[in-house]
């Protein structure tokens, strides 16, 4: 058998994000995927070293590897319209879901075992939580980027997503957007001060 997954998932560097917006640089799901694994990573070992976690870090990173796995099908649906509306909401996820079984059903079987965990992650796992809050400090990063060069496009993102990590009970999504996202905004002359 020829396993079509790491082709399908080859594909995530083709599909760009931020379609509604004008962008001054644009971003793909490959790149976004390895970013939201990094920062994953970075807030579960955040999170256990500082503040008495338990959590998994190499597990959510690789949660975070594919947590967008579902768009080489489905293609990336802008946030506004994702969630324009509950009916819609529930339908995109329904969509998602098929997706990634899909993509689990292009693996010799023996694997689909050992992938189906981090491709159809599990909701309640806190793993996957620290993911959804790397997804949205990912989005952060993209917008202080954009306004750090001028698109007042990113204005109105930034405020929403920043808020929204505000208001996130986990002290290491504080400590990470006080001590890691102001150097986003720096560049290169400074990075290297």
């Amino acid at each position: 058998m020829v396993s079509k997954f790491f082709a399908f998932l080859d594909r995530m560097k083709l599909i760009d994000r931020w379609a509604l917006m004008r962008n001054t640089s644009v971003e793909d799901v490959a790149q976004h995927t390895m970013q939201v694994a990094m920062i994953a990573h970075a807030l579960c070992q955040i999170e256990n070293t500082l503040y008495g976690g338990k959590l998994d870090a190499c597990k959510a990173a690789v949660i975070a590897l594919y947590h967008e796995s579902a768009e080489v099908v489905t293609g990336d649906l802008p946030t506004p319209v994702k969630y324009f509306d509950d009916d819609i909401n529930r339908a995109y996820k329904k969509i998602e879901h098929r997706a990634e079984q899909k993509l689990v059903d292009t693996l010799p079987e023996e694997l689909r075992t050992a992938f189906s965990p981090y491709v159809k992650a599990d909701r309640k796992e806190p793993e996957y939580l620290f993911v959804k809050y790397a997804d949205k400090m990912s989005a952060l990063i993209k917008c202080v980027e954009e306004l750090s060069v001028g698109n007042k496009e990113f204005e109105k993102a930034h405020g929403v997503t920043l808020e929204s990590l505000k208001d996130v009970p986990e002290k290491s999504v504080q400590y990470f957007l006080d001590v890691f996202i102001p150097a986003y905004s720096m560049n290169l002359d400074s990075l290297l001060d």
